[in-house]
């Protein structure tokens, strides 16, 4: 063969002709006996690629699996193409009215569903039966560009109106489209190559739904028992009805507020319906006459702080005595801080906290004593004693907040039934359409690297390079233990992304285009270009959006 019609691929340290327009998945193939788990995207010269394209130049090529970020994403995205396409084919296309990706509940994605049949266990497990046949042909994933307005007619001939409306909104010309054995859809990042490899899953009805249960990112050939998670199911359903009751459930129907000048409205509601909510919660706590600690915890970027001080006041307004107190401040000196297995420090861990003074000042507390609170010096890495002497008396109650309020490790001297117990978290009840979702850590991500970008200096690069080990800490200490909780608060405000738009897409441009982290940059700008941006004005000054982008009443 003519060497020109071949092109040199770069694969770690070894390099090989292929003949040009050789396609990535047969260059994968040939390269899977040396991966634990199967490929499923690749890296071409830095950029990420599907499996289907072709190499057409001389290239450095790396393979992507199943068990990295961006890999079980993919994965995830093809299961959810098979499992409506299999839906459709039982249920039929005039019987659908819609079904939508709702919300994650641990290791599964939870279905929400309308139409004229009923769902039964009967017909969940024929659905399923389908998604396996679909997976044992083999059947590719087909990839197609047409135009936006081509798209919007698409989409209302499918009856899929969350994508119609998105797409009024986007600004560019093009819309990729992914088909299925002739079913059809758009989605929010990339596809495998076809059904084969998705055959890790499970498929049940559970409440008023049925859930998709996937594997985890860290086992992806491994599909766990799904285990229902009642408190994050209800609080997830009560915020899905508050969007459902504003009209606005997706992003589309959010840029449609905006564009017509009902943004302050939003805001103003959104706020209001989340100050009763803590006013409830503060009402629970005063008929519990025996709660001395309210113990409040959450992962990264809930907004714990602002939380905690809009509660103390509603605890006020309840006639209580709240002393709130920050578990950030008995953070052992730095030097005595643990390490992860990577050999960074480890702030997540419990072992972070100095759990035997932070107990002895709380007995104290609870005693009568007057005690000398610490504050941690973040700069120094120390912790400082400056005459913050507090005595709470007989009628005072602490509200405690940091990441590991649930653990009753972390608070081993006081007894069960003096704390109440409650788990925070930024829920995203918006999604972009009915079949892509947006996860609660991007909504969170968005969220620290503008506070950090803000309080600290700190660079979207550098909050972007620690999420995964923040990410790690979360789901070894704080998401165990969340059921636990006497009640859930869900920090998410449906119009936040809006808002944090602004802020978040000036230093995500700045993220060095050469470096690991620029993928995920690339991503997040990729997706706050869905969102109208909406001014910060209208948002109160005791928000917990203003815990990020500046301006609280509340010193955090």
């Amino acid at each position: 063969m003519d060497t020109r019609m071949k092109v040199k691929v770069k694969i770690g340290e070894e390099v090989k002709e292929y003949p040009i327009n050789t396609k990535l998945s047969e260059i994968a193939a040939e390269y899977q006996k040396e991966y634990s788990y199967d490929i499923i995207l690749a890296f071409v010269n830095g950029k990420l690629r599907e499996l289907f394209k072709t190499v057409d130049k001389d290239c450095t090529v790396s393979f992507v699996t199943t068990n990295e970020d961006a890999g079980h994403k993919t994965y995830t995205r093809g299961m959810i193409l098979v499992l409506l396409k299999a839906f459709y084919a039982e249920f039929g296309k005039d019987n659908v009215k819609k079904v939508s990706v709702e919300y994650s509940l641990g290791n599964s994605l939870y279905f929400d569903y309308e139409g004229s049949l009923p769902l039964t266990i009967e017909r969940i497990e024929a659905v399923k039966d389908r998604m396996k046949q679909l997976v044992n042909k083999d059947i590719p994933f087909l990839k197609r560009s047409i135009g936006t307005d081509d798209a919007v007619s698409l989409f209302a001939f499918y009856k899929m109106y969350d994508k119609e409306k998105l797409f009024k909104y986007r600004r560019v010309s093009k819309a990729n489209i992914y088909n299925l054995d002739g079913f059809e859809d758009y989605y929010y990042g990339y596809m495998p190559p076809s059904t084969g490899m998705l055959k890790y899953f499970d498929l049940m009805l559970y409440e008023d739904g049925f859930v998709l249960v996937l594997p985890r990112m860290k086992n992806p050939t491994t599909v766990e028992p799904f285990i229902p998670k009642k408190k994050l199911y209800l609080t997830l359903k009560e915020s899905n009805q508050w969007a459902k009751m504003m009209e606005v459930d997706n992003v589309g129907a959010l840029n449609d507020l905006i564009s017509q000048g009902k943004f302050n409205d939003l805001v103003l509601v959104q706020e209001a319906l989340q100050e009763k909510k803590i006013s409830e919660i503060a009402e629970a706590i005063k008929k519990a006459k025996d709660k001395k600690f309210i113990m409040i915890a959450g992962p990264s970027s809930s907004g714990k702080t602002t939380f905690s001080h809009r509660l103390s006041i509603q605890l006020k307004a309840h006639g209580l005595k709240p002393y709130p107190i920050a578990v950030d401040n008995y953070f052992v000196n730095r030097d005595k801080t643990p390490k992860d297995e990577y050999g960074n420090l480890n702030f997540e861990s419990l072992h972070a906290i100095d759990l035997e003074q932070f107990n002895k000042d709380m007995t104290d507390l609870m005693n009568g004593k007057s005690v000398d609170l610490p504050v941690y010096n973040f700069i120094t890495g120390k912790r400082e004693y400056k005459g913050n002497y507090l005595n709470i008396g007989k009628d005072g109650i602490l509200v405690i907040e940091g990441i590991h309020g649930l653990n009753d490790e972390l608070s081993y001297c006081l007894p069960r039934e003096s704390k109440y117990k409650i788990y925070i978290s930024a829920l995203t009840q918006l999604n972009i359409d009915e079949h892509n979702r947006i996860p609660t850590t991007d909504g969170r991500l968005i969220r620290r690297m503008v506070r950090d970008a803000r309080t600290r200096g700190a660079s979207a690069q550098t909050t972007i390079s620690m999420w995964p080990s923040v990410r790690r800490g979360e789901e070894e200490n704080i998401f165990p233990f969340q059921e636990e909780a006497d009640i859930m608060f869900n920090s998410a405000l449906i119009y936040e992304l809006a808002v944090l738009k602004q802020y978040a897409e000036p230093i995500l441009f700045g993220v060095d285009r050469d470096s690991v982290e620029y993928l995920e940059a690339k991503r997040l700008l990729k997706f706050l270009d869905y969102f109208i941006g909406a001014p910060s004005d209208a948002v109160p000054k005791n928000s917990i959006l203003k815990e990020f982008i500046g301006g609280s009443c509340f010193k955090v």
